[in-house]
């Protein structure tokens, strides 16, 4: 359908693609992968037919249609929702156009030519979908989550995100041969995000999209094309088995580069030896050629990754903050009714739900920038709070560098260890130097984040964290969570992030809140098992390649389930066990202290048998502390080797 040969493109002097060839099938689904800046993007527009290659091929079959969704810029207007998308089947309506212009003409006057074109056109609109155009336009926006009140609403009344499902919904309906999505997934929930996965799955002609959604990639794509260097690698499955494939495919070649280094050395080292001497100087230019035919293997360079631990949080009780009754209102319009959420110590909560439900205004009730309209927020004990807003990178001073910023926010200790902690986030060197003003969204956001490092905190609350975030910046992030010890409030609309990381899911909508145990995937099941698929459409999932392998049976996900309950159970008892022995520590630490002040008395020793007996309590409680904080350490070591 689609064939590159030999394309070349560069920018500014720089080659972004070097002599590649690429073909794409009909039913493709290709997932394009690589660093920001690769040329990803640049592929998709040059499909799209936007950008012309320097040198090299394209060819396209005859009857290729293409679609392309870009990033951003899209904006619509003047019109309706449901007529803005309706006119995206342009053909389609001017068919219907024509069919009602020739009933009008045949009750009139009964032309046999006006009958037999009636009876062609009404079998083109009929093949075409046409009595099914308007159910099919509410499903895709129903499923992009548009309510059906919002369909005679004026475009341009919709926000960015939303002029961008706009568009989505378009071409979906259009369902051009070669459909291109960049970053599809950037503006839509998990439940859109969900739907548009189930659509993609069944969509019936060739996809290839960029998409920083690992689980997205996971569900939709069967072959991942990395673009590295200029060049493009094919890797036949999904996006986890691309991982997989391509350590081993460096771990063979940095190999095989070993061995030509090898090789190499030793040639040179013989043309060196023997250049000079006559009798071997046919075997030298032998060698000299030699060396000038080989191709030099070249090995990918290690990915740069953020690398960082958060710091060790200070204890606090065992509820780390609760809302009682809380309600949020903006006018008229009420957010949040009587919202009653309990977050205890250890947890990590997923707020999921579809746009525009509150879980914004929630994270923010919660971290207090936001007072309840009526209701009672309660702060644990011992809270210390670290809040990263979904506009946190917005609210960076531009004119500032990135060593400004983060030392205007540092407390005085911090200050010594900023650089390493810029390093750890990609900023070194002359990285320090730039101005905010001049960073990418991904640049910011990984700026906002090493702030928030600078303050030890017992409870994070992080909307929106992974926006802007590559992949592998993404799992960092993953990782370096799920081995952060306090409590854990977040939204994410990555599946992938919310399935690793999630202990307990809280789901917003309709002004109220519902608590579910386990992660995302859990929450579906549950939902699922109560016939409820008003979060998403519950489908089958996919294991293993996408579109390569069978799908999961009932007693396959039956299996996964239980043991992911089982897992979950013992995690719970571990956490029990955990706060059981802060309690028991607290109370022996408060025991220690009280022998400890009464030993500080002028007058402790006037009562000899007295001062004995407080003497060896206080030595018995600080031998079972002793044993206690040993026990606790075990613990805690036991959950983080289980995570």
């Amino acid at each position: 359908m689609l064939q590159l040969k030999g394309i070349v493109k560069e920018y500014g002097g720089r080659r972004l693609l070097a002599s590649v060839d690429l073909h794409i099938r009909p039913s493709d689904r290709i997932g394009l992968c690589g660093e920001n800046g690769a040329g990803k993007t640049t592929l998709l527009r040059m499909f799209a037919g936007d950008v012309s290659p320097d040198d090299g091929t394209l060819q396209m079959a005859r009857a290729t249609t293409v679609g392309y969704l870009p990033q951003e810029g899209l904006t619509h207007g003047g019109r309706s929702l449901f007529t803005e998308v309706r006119s995206a089947v342009g053909d389609l309506l001017a068919l219907e156009d024509e069919l009602k212009l020739l009933e009008d003409r045949i009750s009139r006057q009964h032309g046999t030519a006006d009958l037999e074109r009636y009876a062609v056109v009404r079998e083109q609109f009929e093949q075409q979908g046409g009595y099914q155009l308007e159910a099919e336009i509410g499903k895709v926006l129903s499923g992009l989550g548009f309510s059906e009140q919002e369909w005679e609403k004026p475009c341009e009344q919709f926000s960015g995100g939303w002029q961008m499902r706009i568009a989505l919904a378009k071409l979906l309906l259009q369902q051009p041969t070669l459909l291109l999505l960049d970053e599809p997934t950037n503006h839509l929930d998990l439940p859109a995000r969900d739907w548009l996965e189930g659509y993609l799955a069944s969509y019936p002609h060739a996809v290839v999209l960029v998409s920083h959604d690992r689980f997205f990639l996971d569900q939709v794509v069967g072959r991942i094309v990395e673009v590295w260097n200029g060049h493009l690698t094919e890797y036949p499955g999904n996006y986890s088995r691309y991982l997989q494939q391509r350590e081993e495919r460096v771990a063979a070649l940095r190999e095989a580069k070993r061995r030509q280094d090898e090789e190499i050395e030793r040639i040179e080292a013989f043309i060196s030896r023997f250049r000079y001497q006559a009798n071997k100087a046919s075997l030298v230019q032998s060698r000299v050629k030699q060396l000038e035919k080989i191709e030099r293997i070249t090995v990918p360079p290690v990915r740069k990754k953020i690398g960082f631990r958060f710091p060790q949080p200070p204890k606090g009780g065992r509820i780390a903050i609760e809302l009682f009754s809380a309600c949020q209102c903006y006018g008229e319009n009420t957010v949040l009714h009587e919202i009653d959420l309990i977050v205890e110590r250890g947890v990590r909560i997923a707020l999921v739900g579809p746009n525009g439900a509150g879980k914004s205004t929630l994270m923010r009730m919660l971290s207090g920038t936001e007072a309840p309209a009526s209701g009672e927020r309660r702060a644990g004990h011992g809270l210390e709070l670290a809040y990263f807003a979904q506009d946190q990178a917005q609210v960076l001073d531009p004119r500032l560098t990135v060593l400004e910023q983060i030392s205007q926010e540092a407390p005085f200790d911090m200050v010594p260890r900023l650089r390493d902690i810029l390093g750890a986030f990609l900023f070194s060197g002359d990285d320090t130097e730039k101005r905010v003003e001049v960073l990418s969204g991904g640049e910011r956001n990984r700026l906002a984040l090493a702030i928030l490092l600078l303050r030890p905190a017992n409870l994070l609350l992080l909307d929106e964290p992974t926006n802007h975030l590559d992949l592998a910046s993404k799992q960092v992030l993953l990782e370096a969570l799920r081995g952060y010890s306090g409590t854990l409030v977040f939204v994410s609309h990555d599946r992938y992030f919310v399935d690793h990381l999630a202990t307990r899911v809280v789901e917003v909508g309709d002004g109220q809140v519902h608590s579910w145990p386990g992660n995302y995937s859990d929450f579906l099941h549950a939902k699922e098992l109560r016939g409820d698929s008003s979060h998403s459409e519950l489908r089958v999932e996919q294991k293993g390649l996408a579109g390569g392998e069978e799908k999961t049976t009932k007693e396959d996900r039956r299996t996964a389930h239980a043991n992911r309950k089982a897992a979950q159970r013992i995690a719970e008892r571990r956490a029990r066990e955990i706060l059981d022995m802060e309690s028991r520590i607290e109370k022996v630490e408060g025991d220690v202290a009280a022998w400890e002040e009464d030993m500080a008395r002028a007058d402790f020793y006037a009562d000899a048998d007295h001062a004995e007996k407080v003497i060896e309590r206080h030595r018995a409680d600080k031998e079972a502390l002793a044993q206690l904080y040993d026990k606790w350490e075990a613990l805690q070591l036991d959950a983080a080797a289980a995570e």
